[in-house]
Protein backbone atom coordinates (compact mmCIF):
# COMPACT_ATOMS: atom_id res chain seq x y z
CA UNK A 1 0.00 0.00 0.00
CA UNK A 2 2.90 2.50 0.70
CA UNK A 3 4.59 1.77 -2.30
CA UNK A 4 1.72 2.33 -4.69
CA UNK A 5 0.84 5.26 -2.70
CA UNK A 6 4.36 6.54 -3.77
CA UNK A 7 3.97 5.83 -7.15
CA UNK A 8 0.66 7.60 -7.17
CA UNK A 9 1.59 10.67 -5.81
CA UNK A 10 4.77 10.67 -8.31
CA UNK A 11 2.44 9.94 -11.35
CA UNK A 12 0.48 13.20 -10.06
CA UNK A 13 3.32 15.03 -9.94
CA UNK A 14 4.58 14.35 -13.51
CA UNK A 15 2.49 17.27 -15.35
CA UNK A 16 3.73 19.54 -13.07
CA UNK A 17 7.54 19.03 -13.91
CA UNK A 18 6.71 18.51 -17.80
CA UNK A 19 5.60 21.80 -17.32
CA UNK A 20 8.92 23.43 -16.54
CA UNK A 21 11.02 24.77 -19.91
CA UNK A 22 14.50 25.77 -20.46
CA UNK A 23 14.33 28.72 -22.60
CA UNK A 24 17.85 29.52 -24.82
CA UNK A 25 19.13 33.20 -25.08
CA UNK A 26 21.76 34.49 -26.90
CA UNK A 27 23.69 37.82 -27.91
CA UNK A 28 21.82 39.78 -30.36
CA UNK A 29 18.53 37.88 -29.63
CA UNK A 30 18.99 34.84 -31.36
CA UNK A 31 17.60 32.51 -30.64
CA UNK A 32 15.66 34.36 -28.19
CA UNK A 33 16.28 38.12 -26.70
CA UNK A 34 16.27 38.14 -22.86
CA UNK A 35 13.19 40.15 -22.56
CA UNK A 36 11.54 37.60 -24.82
CA UNK A 37 12.46 34.40 -22.68
CA UNK A 38 11.26 36.40 -19.40
CA UNK A 39 7.89 37.77 -21.00
CA UNK A 40 7.47 33.92 -22.16
CA UNK A 41 8.81 31.68 -19.11
CA UNK A 42 6.49 30.47 -16.58
CA UNK A 43 7.26 29.71 -13.35
CA UNK A 44 9.89 27.08 -12.55
CA UNK A 45 11.22 27.72 -15.72
CA UNK A 46 15.56 27.46 -16.50
CA UNK A 47 16.26 30.67 -18.85
CA UNK A 48 19.94 29.70 -20.27
CA UNK A 49 22.25 32.42 -21.76
CA UNK A 50 24.57 31.78 -23.89
CA UNK A 51 28.15 32.98 -23.78
CA UNK A 52 29.10 36.53 -25.04
CA UNK A 53 28.46 40.60 -24.55
CA UNK A 54 25.08 41.26 -24.23
CA UNK A 55 24.58 44.98 -24.85
CA UNK A 56 21.87 47.77 -23.80
CA UNK A 57 19.81 44.55 -23.04
CA UNK A 58 17.98 44.51 -19.72
CA UNK A 59 14.82 42.82 -17.99
CA UNK A 60 12.55 43.37 -15.42
CA UNK A 61 11.86 40.31 -13.94
CA UNK A 62 8.22 40.44 -12.18
CA UNK A 63 6.55 37.77 -9.40
CA UNK A 64 7.80 34.69 -10.77
CA UNK A 65 10.04 31.60 -9.80
CA UNK A 66 12.73 31.83 -12.42
CA UNK A 67 16.26 30.31 -12.96
CA UNK A 68 18.58 32.70 -14.68
CA UNK A 69 21.86 31.27 -15.94
CA UNK A 70 25.08 31.67 -17.55
CA UNK A 71 26.06 28.45 -19.60
CA UNK A 72 29.72 27.80 -19.90
CA UNK A 73 32.03 31.17 -20.22
CA UNK A 74 30.16 33.50 -18.16
CA UNK A 75 28.15 35.83 -20.17
CA UNK A 76 28.45 39.77 -19.74
CA UNK A 77 25.71 42.49 -20.03
CA UNK A 78 26.73 45.67 -20.54
CA UNK A 79 24.25 49.07 -19.82
CA UNK A 80 26.26 50.63 -22.77
CA UNK A 81 23.70 54.04 -21.50
CA UNK A 82 20.52 51.62 -20.79
CA UNK A 83 18.75 50.64 -17.79
CA UNK A 84 15.59 49.10 -17.46
CA UNK A 85 13.52 51.43 -16.27
CA UNK A 86 16.40 53.47 -15.56
CA UNK A 87 17.19 51.89 -12.58
CA UNK A 88 19.05 48.37 -13.62
CA UNK A 89 20.67 46.06 -16.18
CA UNK A 90 18.06 43.60 -14.86
CA UNK A 91 15.44 44.73 -12.81
CA UNK A 92 14.00 41.87 -10.21
CA UNK A 93 10.44 43.20 -8.70
CA UNK A 94 9.05 40.26 -6.30
CA UNK A 95 8.90 36.53 -6.93
CA UNK A 96 11.75 34.05 -6.06
CA UNK A 97 15.00 34.21 -8.62
CA UNK A 98 18.09 33.10 -8.80
CA UNK A 99 20.70 34.26 -10.94
CA UNK A 100 24.13 32.05 -11.66
CA UNK A 101 27.57 32.96 -13.64
CA UNK A 102 26.08 36.09 -15.36
CA UNK A 103 28.15 38.87 -15.07
CA UNK A 104 27.17 42.93 -14.64
CA UNK A 105 29.04 45.95 -16.31
CA UNK A 106 28.77 49.77 -16.51
CA UNK A 107 25.19 50.28 -15.39
CA UNK A 108 24.89 54.32 -14.68
CA UNK A 109 21.66 56.14 -13.46
CA UNK A 110 20.58 59.60 -14.07
CA UNK A 111 21.62 60.10 -9.67
CA UNK A 112 23.96 58.32 -9.67
CA UNK A 113 21.74 54.78 -8.47
CA UNK A 114 22.27 52.51 -11.37
CA UNK A 115 22.52 48.79 -10.68
CA UNK A 116 23.86 45.85 -12.23
CA UNK A 117 20.75 44.25 -10.45
CA UNK A 118 17.69 46.50 -8.80
CA UNK A 119 16.06 43.98 -6.47
CA UNK A 120 12.93 45.61 -5.61
CA UNK A 121 11.29 42.48 -3.15
CA UNK A 122 10.60 38.77 -2.96
CA UNK A 123 13.50 36.78 -2.56
CA UNK A 124 16.64 36.82 -5.11
CA UNK A 125 19.83 34.37 -4.99
CA UNK A 126 22.52 35.44 -6.48
CA UNK A 127 25.60 32.81 -7.62
CA UNK A 128 28.79 32.67 -9.37
CA UNK A 129 28.48 36.50 -10.46
CA UNK A 130 30.51 39.71 -11.30
CA UNK A 131 29.23 42.80 -10.67
CA UNK A 132 32.27 45.36 -11.85
CA UNK A 133 32.43 49.20 -12.85
CA UNK A 134 28.62 49.93 -11.91
CA UNK A 135 26.88 52.85 -9.56
CA UNK A 136 26.23 49.81 -6.96
CA UNK A 137 26.74 46.16 -7.85
CA UNK A 138 23.52 45.12 -6.14
CA UNK A 139 20.77 47.79 -4.79
CA UNK A 140 17.48 47.08 -3.08
CA UNK A 141 14.61 48.42 -2.45
CA UNK A 142 13.03 48.20 1.37
CA UNK A 143 10.55 46.30 1.18
CA UNK A 144 10.92 44.01 4.74
CA UNK A 145 9.78 40.70 3.99
CA UNK A 146 12.70 40.84 0.90
CA UNK A 147 15.17 38.11 1.42
CA UNK A 148 19.11 38.53 -0.50
CA UNK A 149 21.44 35.69 -0.64
CA UNK A 150 24.80 36.38 -1.96
CA UNK A 151 27.03 33.15 -2.47
CA UNK A 152 30.33 32.99 -4.57
CA UNK A 153 30.13 36.28 -5.98
CA UNK A 154 32.73 39.28 -6.73
CA UNK A 155 31.90 42.78 -6.29
CA UNK A 156 34.41 45.14 -7.80
CA UNK A 157 35.15 48.70 -9.56
CA UNK A 158 33.40 51.30 -7.97
CA UNK A 159 33.91 54.23 -10.40
CA UNK A 160 36.01 57.18 -9.55
CA UNK A 161 34.05 59.74 -9.24
CA UNK A 162 34.53 62.17 -6.63
CA UNK A 163 31.67 62.61 -4.73
CA UNK A 164 29.59 59.87 -6.05
CA UNK A 165 29.66 57.41 -2.98
CA UNK A 166 28.98 54.75 -4.92
CA UNK A 167 29.29 51.31 -2.65
CA UNK A 168 29.65 47.91 -4.14
CA UNK A 169 26.53 46.60 -2.22
CA UNK A 170 23.98 48.37 -1.42
CA UNK A 171 20.98 47.40 1.00
CA UNK A 172 18.04 48.78 1.95
CA UNK A 173 15.49 48.07 4.84
CA UNK A 174 14.97 44.11 3.72
CA UNK A 175 14.37 41.32 5.90
CA UNK A 176 17.64 39.64 5.56
CA UNK A 177 20.72 39.79 3.84
CA UNK A 178 23.22 36.91 3.47
CA UNK A 179 26.79 36.69 1.80
CA UNK A 180 29.24 33.69 1.89
CA UNK A 181 32.06 32.84 -0.16
CA UNK A 182 32.09 36.23 -2.30
CA UNK A 183 35.01 39.09 -2.99
CA UNK A 184 34.46 42.98 -2.74
CA UNK A 185 37.50 45.17 -3.91
CA UNK A 186 38.06 48.31 -5.28
CA UNK A 187 35.72 50.58 -4.26
CA UNK A 188 35.69 54.92 -3.93
CA UNK A 189 34.84 57.06 -1.30
CA UNK A 190 31.72 54.77 -0.92
CA UNK A 191 31.38 51.69 1.06
CA UNK A 192 32.14 47.67 0.29
CA UNK A 193 28.92 46.92 2.04
CA UNK A 194 26.40 48.74 3.26
CA UNK A 195 23.38 47.06 4.88
CA UNK A 196 20.24 47.98 6.47
CA UNK A 197 18.67 45.27 6.71
CA UNK A 198 16.54 44.13 10.01
CA UNK A 199 19.51 40.64 9.86
CA UNK A 200 22.74 40.70 8.34
CA UNK A 201 24.68 37.40 7.90
CA UNK A 202 28.26 38.22 6.39
CA UNK A 203 30.63 34.79 6.35
CA UNK A 204 33.99 33.57 4.81
CA UNK A 205 33.95 36.41 2.69
CA UNK A 206 37.41 38.18 1.77
CA UNK A 207 36.80 41.63 1.44
CA UNK A 208 39.71 43.36 0.43
CA UNK A 209 39.92 46.95 -0.92
CA UNK A 210 43.16 46.51 -1.86
CA UNK A 211 46.14 48.34 -3.38
CA UNK A 212 43.83 50.10 -6.40
CA UNK A 213 40.76 50.52 -3.71
CA UNK A 214 39.69 54.29 -1.37
CA UNK A 215 36.39 53.19 0.40
CA UNK A 216 35.26 54.79 2.85
CA UNK A 217 33.79 51.56 5.43
CA UNK A 218 34.52 48.03 4.56
CA UNK A 219 31.32 47.33 6.38
CA UNK A 220 28.57 49.56 6.83
CA UNK A 221 25.22 48.72 9.50
CA UNK A 222 24.18 52.14 10.16
CA UNK A 223 20.58 50.92 11.09
CA UNK A 224 21.81 48.43 13.51
CA UNK A 225 19.59 45.56 13.22
CA UNK A 226 21.06 41.77 14.11
CA UNK A 227 24.20 41.11 12.33
CA UNK A 228 26.70 38.34 12.42
CA UNK A 229 29.85 39.14 11.08
CA UNK A 230 31.64 35.90 11.50
CA UNK A 231 35.09 34.33 9.40
CA UNK A 232 35.98 37.33 7.30
CA UNK A 233 39.08 38.76 6.05
CA UNK A 234 38.57 42.61 6.01
CA UNK A 235 41.06 44.69 4.72
CA UNK A 236 41.30 48.92 4.48
CA UNK A 237 43.25 49.95 1.49
CA UNK A 238 46.15 52.43 2.01
CA UNK A 239 44.00 55.01 0.10
CA UNK A 240 40.96 54.87 2.82
CA UNK A 241 38.77 57.94 2.73
CA UNK A 242 37.90 57.17 6.44
CA UNK A 243 39.70 55.05 9.12
CA UNK A 244 36.40 53.27 10.46
CA UNK A 245 36.33 49.63 8.87
CA UNK A 246 33.36 47.89 10.36
CA UNK A 247 30.87 50.82 11.48
CA UNK A 248 27.15 49.49 13.34
CA UNK A 249 24.72 51.93 14.23
CA UNK A 250 25.97 55.12 12.69
CA UNK A 251 22.22 56.32 12.02
CA UNK A 252 20.26 54.60 14.28
CA UNK A 253 18.03 51.66 14.88
CA UNK A 254 15.29 51.15 12.95
CA UNK A 255 14.75 47.68 14.01
CA UNK A 256 13.29 46.16 17.39
CA UNK A 257 16.06 44.16 17.86
CA UNK A 258 19.43 44.83 17.59
CA UNK A 259 22.88 43.05 18.42
CA UNK A 260 26.34 42.94 16.72
CA UNK A 261 28.52 39.25 16.77
CA UNK A 262 31.83 39.67 15.76
CA UNK A 263 34.15 36.49 15.16
CA UNK A 264 36.80 35.51 13.97
CA UNK A 265 37.54 37.89 11.51
CA UNK A 266 40.88 39.02 10.64
CA UNK A 267 40.99 42.78 10.49
CA UNK A 268 43.83 44.31 8.51
CA UNK A 269 45.04 48.37 8.33
CA UNK A 270 46.94 49.00 5.11
CA UNK A 271 47.37 52.62 6.08
CA UNK A 272 50.11 54.31 7.76
CA UNK A 273 47.43 56.40 10.23
CA UNK A 274 45.27 53.86 13.07
CA UNK A 275 42.43 52.61 11.56
CA UNK A 276 38.87 52.25 14.06
CA UNK A 277 38.28 48.36 13.06
CA UNK A 278 35.25 48.13 14.71
CA UNK A 279 32.73 51.89 15.75
CA UNK A 280 29.52 51.44 16.94
CA UNK A 281 27.39 54.80 17.36
CA UNK A 282 25.47 53.64 20.94
CA UNK A 283 24.13 56.75 21.63
CA UNK A 284 21.88 56.00 18.40
CA UNK A 285 20.97 53.03 19.64
CA UNK A 286 18.47 51.41 21.81
CA UNK A 287 19.58 50.48 25.50
CA UNK A 288 19.39 47.11 24.77
CA UNK A 289 21.86 46.70 21.82
CA UNK A 290 24.33 43.72 22.71
CA UNK A 291 27.84 43.50 21.08
CA UNK A 292 29.73 40.45 21.05
CA UNK A 293 33.04 40.29 19.64
CA UNK A 294 35.14 37.22 20.11
CA UNK A 295 38.58 35.86 19.06
CA UNK A 296 39.52 38.64 15.95
CA UNK A 297 42.49 39.51 14.79
CA UNK A 298 43.64 42.74 14.11
CA UNK A 299 46.88 43.53 12.06
CA UNK A 300 48.02 46.75 11.48
CA UNK A 301 47.90 50.10 13.56
CA UNK A 302 44.31 50.83 14.98
CA UNK A 303 41.69 50.90 17.92
CA UNK A 304 39.10 47.69 18.03
CA UNK A 305 37.09 47.97 21.10
CA UNK A 306 37.66 51.61 22.03
CA UNK A 307 33.99 52.93 22.54
CA UNK A 308 32.16 49.92 21.52
CA UNK A 309 31.14 48.52 25.46
CA UNK A 310 30.40 44.56 25.26
CA UNK A 311 31.98 41.53 25.82
CA UNK A 312 34.92 40.78 24.00
CA UNK A 313 37.54 37.90 24.66
CA UNK A 314 40.00 36.22 22.79
CA UNK A 315 40.46 39.20 20.22
CA UNK A 316 44.59 40.07 19.16
CA UNK A 317 46.87 41.99 17.61
CA UNK A 318 49.62 40.92 15.49
CA UNK A 319 51.61 41.96 12.86
CA UNK A 320 51.38 41.88 8.75
CA UNK A 321 54.78 39.97 9.28
CA UNK A 322 52.74 36.81 10.91
CA UNK A 323 50.57 36.31 7.61
CA UNK A 324 51.39 33.68 5.09
CA UNK A 325 51.68 36.87 2.25
CA UNK A 326 48.42 39.31 2.09
CA UNK A 327 50.57 40.71 -0.83
CA UNK A 328 49.33 37.64 -2.69
CA UNK A 329 45.85 37.50 -0.51
CA UNK A 330 47.08 34.95 1.60
CA UNK A 331 46.06 36.33 4.94
CA UNK A 332 46.36 32.99 7.03
CA UNK A 333 49.07 32.86 10.24
CA UNK A 334 52.31 31.14 9.24
CA UNK A 335 52.78 27.92 10.98
CA UNK A 336 53.95 27.87 14.28
CA UNK A 337 52.77 31.38 14.76
CA UNK A 338 52.45 32.31 18.54
CA UNK A 339 48.92 33.27 18.32
CA UNK A 340 47.74 29.83 16.92
CA UNK A 341 45.53 28.32 19.41
CA UNK A 342 45.05 31.63 21.87
CA UNK A 343 41.50 31.97 20.96
CA UNK A 344 39.04 30.80 23.39
CA UNK A 345 35.44 28.63 22.88
CA UNK A 346 32.80 30.61 20.58
CA UNK A 347 30.56 28.41 20.93
CA UNK A 348 28.50 29.52 23.37
CA UNK A 349 28.93 33.95 23.39
CA UNK A 350 25.83 35.92 24.03
CA UNK A 351 23.70 32.61 23.49
CA UNK A 352 24.88 31.80 20.15
CA UNK A 353 27.41 29.46 18.58
CA UNK A 354 29.34 31.88 17.01
CA UNK A 355 32.12 29.12 16.17
CA UNK A 356 33.20 29.23 12.40
CA UNK A 357 31.89 26.00 9.94
CA UNK A 358 34.24 27.14 6.96
CA UNK A 359 36.67 29.47 5.75
CA UNK A 360 36.94 31.14 2.50
CA UNK A 361 38.62 30.08 -0.77
CA UNK A 362 40.15 31.25 -3.30
CA UNK A 363 39.20 32.57 -5.78
CA UNK A 364 35.72 32.35 -4.10
CA UNK A 365 33.52 29.85 -2.16
CA UNK A 366 34.18 28.36 1.31
CA UNK A 367 36.04 25.05 2.12
CA UNK A 368 34.27 23.08 5.46
CA UNK A 369 35.92 22.96 8.22
CA UNK A 370 36.25 19.64 10.07
CA UNK A 371 34.86 20.14 14.06
CA UNK A 372 37.47 22.11 16.20
CA UNK A 373 38.36 21.88 19.70
CA UNK A 374 41.17 24.66 19.60
CA UNK A 375 40.53 27.67 18.47
CA UNK A 376 43.03 30.48 16.29
CA UNK A 377 42.24 34.25 16.30
CA UNK A 378 41.19 35.34 12.96
CA UNK A 379 39.59 34.02 9.77
CA UNK A 380 41.68 30.90 9.56
CA UNK A 381 41.69 27.62 11.26
CA UNK A 382 43.49 25.37 9.43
Amino acid sequence: MRLAAVIALAVLALPALARADTLLVGPAGRPLALADAVAQAKDGDVIDLLPGNYRAEGAVIAGKRLTLRGVGQRPVFIADGRLAEGRGIWVVRGGDVTVENVEFRGARGTDADGAGIRFDGGHLVVRRCVFADNDSGILTGNEPDAELDIDASIFAQAPRVVGGLHHLLYVGRIGKLSITGSRFQQGFEGHLIKSRARETHIAYNLIDDGPAGGASYEIDLPNGGLAWIIGNVIEQSAATQNPVVVAYGSEESRWPKNALYLAHNTLVNDAWLPAWFLRVWRDRLPDSTQVYAVNNLTIGWGLFNWGAAGEFDGNWRGLASMLVDPATLDFELRPGAWLRGRGVDPRSVGGQDLSPKAEFQMPVGTRKLPPLTRWTPGAFQR
